[in-house]
């Protein structure tokens, strides 16, 4: 029994010598295709760059949502359910032969979605970092690691109110020990980060500057 080949539509530049194709080509911004399923099924880390893009997602009220994967934030722009409010000058063009999409940074649903409240924002070490603003919660320095106040092996909890971004050099002397035995103090109080942005800077380190505006003091 013969197995189904499956054939997948790409969206790719068109030959048509246009003046919005020659915009395209002025600004730089390269033309791309749509990955295909098998693509999609290889390791993140063997993707190209463009794949990994993320689209920052706001609902009708701006109110931050989530952070898309190119392919999704395109879709919806297509299909007429979120408009874009911030252009990426720098984003790739995906074009077919019926039409032809800058990738943007900040895109905003057209109609409000309800979010199911959750009151405590999930840990993560990316949200760990925006938390303490990516410094050494000893001393100040640039962090690299997290670190456990009260070590684990002496009963500490892996939460907010335990876990701090720690520099290379610190979390080497610190070790298993307590902040007591060595005379240390900690830059700030930790405490569980508030608002919905929360849960996604706890997905993502990075972040284009062109969502600043809409995550709150965290994320600066």
């Amino acid at each position: 029994m013969k197995k189904k080949q499956h054939r997948h539509r790409q969206l790719q530049p068109s030959d048509d010598h246009h003046p919005a194709d020659q915009r395209e080509r002025a600004s730089g911004a390269p033309e791309l295709q749509l990955i295909s399923s098998e693509e999609r099924d290889v390791g993140e880390d063997s993707l190209p760059a463009w794949v990994k893009r993320r689209v920052l997602l706001l609902n009708a009220t701006f109110e931050p949502l989530t952070a898309l994967p190119m392919r999704r934030a395109v879709v919806l722009l297509v299909c007429n359910k979120a408009d874009v409010i911030h252009d990426d000058p720098t984003g790739p063009f995906i074009r077919s032969a019926d039409f032809s999409v800058q990738v943007p940074s900040v895109i905003r649903l057209r109609t409000y979605v309800r979010v199911p409240y959750r009151a405590r924002v999930p840990m993560t070490r990316a949200a760990l970092m925006h938390r303490d603003r990516f410094r050494c919660a000893y001393c100040g320095s640039k962090a690299e690691t997290v670190d456990h106040v009260i070590p684990r092996s002496r009963g500490g909890e892996h939460s907010w109110e335990n876990c701090v971004a720690c520099c290379a050099p610190c979390n080497h002397r610190k070790a298993d020990k307590m902040l007591s035995e060595l005379g240390w103090t900690l830059r700030a109080q930790l405490v569980p980060p508030k608002g919905p942005h929360w849960r996604l800077l706890a997905g993502n380190k990075e972040l284009d500057p062109a969502w600043l505006a809409y995550l709150g003091e965290g994320a600066a």
